[in-house]
């Protein structure tokens, strides 16, 4: 008898164990729908995780290098327009593609131009987070420029987050002016 109790309190107690292993906690990544109001709704999914290939990852210095006007004076300002987006938005709306075509009309006079595209954030939410925003901001203008006729050699997409505000401060006008991506022409 005491062998029977000894065997089925044995056996309970694998039971209670297999039963109470831990389970893997999946948390789901917040999803991210921002369109403006004028233009018909879009697809929009929320940045993946950033991770930079070997082929794809470009110096500052070397960006900075290679930055130049059309007569070749550092100092003078872009020919290129600056593109500004909504809050925690990628999506262009009708103001931002009226600016890129304004800027693809300028790369198709300038041949032999390339042009990088940095992407902007406000200060709000995290580094990695920005990091993939900017770089969505990018590459949302570089895939309109192609539409437009502007060959995807040409440019290259960098993002910098919140690392690089045009605008000091912590309000909304403020974080406003920094949600952009700039073009660099470079040689």
């Amino acid at each position: 008898m005491k062998y029977v109790h000894a065997t089925l309190l044995v056996a309970f107690s694998i039971a209670c164990a297999a039963g109470c292993a831990k389970k893997e906690l999946v948390v789901p990544e917040p999803a991210v729908v921002s369109a403006p109001a004028q233009l018909p709704a879009t697809e929009t999914v929320a940045p993946p995780a950033t991770t930079i290939d070997a082929h794809e990852s470009i110096a500052a210095t070397d960006i900075a290098e290679d930055r130049i006007t059309p007569a070749g004076n550092a100092t003078q300002a872009s020919p290129l327009k600056i593109v500004y987006f909504d809050f925690d938005a990628w999506v262009l709306n009708g103001e931002a593609r009226e600016i890129l075509a304004g800027n693809a009309e300028w790369l198709r006079k300038n041949p032999g131009v390339a042009v990088i595209l940095e992407g902007h954030t406000d200060e709000r939410g995290s580094d990695a987070y920005n990091l993939a925003l900017g770089e969505q901001r990018a590459k949302s203008a570089m895939k309109y420029l192609q539409t437009l006729g502007i060959d995807a050699g040409r440019m290259t997409v960098v993002s910098y987050g919140e690392e690089k505000p045009a605008v000091e401060g912590h309000d909304e006008s403020a974080w406003a002016g920094n949600r952009r991506v700039e073009f660099i022409p470079k040689r």
